[in-house]
């Protein structure tokens, strides 16, 4: 994965820039342990059956972190601040998705050296799963 290092002045208001990741068991496994979110509706088939999914969801938080890696990688890029982020959960996750997170920069603020972002993720047909905004300190 490359990584991009802008500088505020270098950042415009309409840049967007994007990362995926295809969701699998060993994703949502691995995540759940990592974060201790041992919710059966993501680990256990038998359990997620019967839920409103009616099958395995990956972490709503697993997408999120997925924007938060393009925007400490990609855009703005390292040595930025995420300082705030805004989410609502549109779609689930299923285990087999291809997901793609995307930021683009909606405003920027030179007096305080802060960028606002639209965040959003899609799945592999393009529907919305995730939708928010962030903030972010470029020095």
């Amino acid at each position: 994965m490359s990584v991009t290092r802008f500088s505020f002045e270098q950042l415009t208001v309409g840049a967007a820039d994007s990362l995926s990741l295809e969701v699998t068991e060993e994703t949502v496994t691995g995540f759940g342990r990592l974060v201790k979110d041992l919710n059966p509706v993501h680990l256990d088939e038998q359990f997620a059956a019967r839920s409103i999914f009616g099958r395995r969801v990956a972490h709503g938080m697993l997408a999120a972190g997925l924007i938060s890696a393009v925007l400490g990688t990609k855009l703005p890029g390292p040595g930025g601040i995420y300082l705030s982020q805004k989410l609502d959960f549109k779609k689930p996750v299923f285990l087999g998705d291809a997901i793609t997170a995307r930021v683009e920069i909606m405003e920027k603020n030179a007096h305080s050296g802060r960028v606002r972002l639209r965040t959003w993720v899609e799945n592999q047909d393009g529907h919305l799963v995730l939708d928010g905004q962030a903030e972010v300190l470029v020095r």
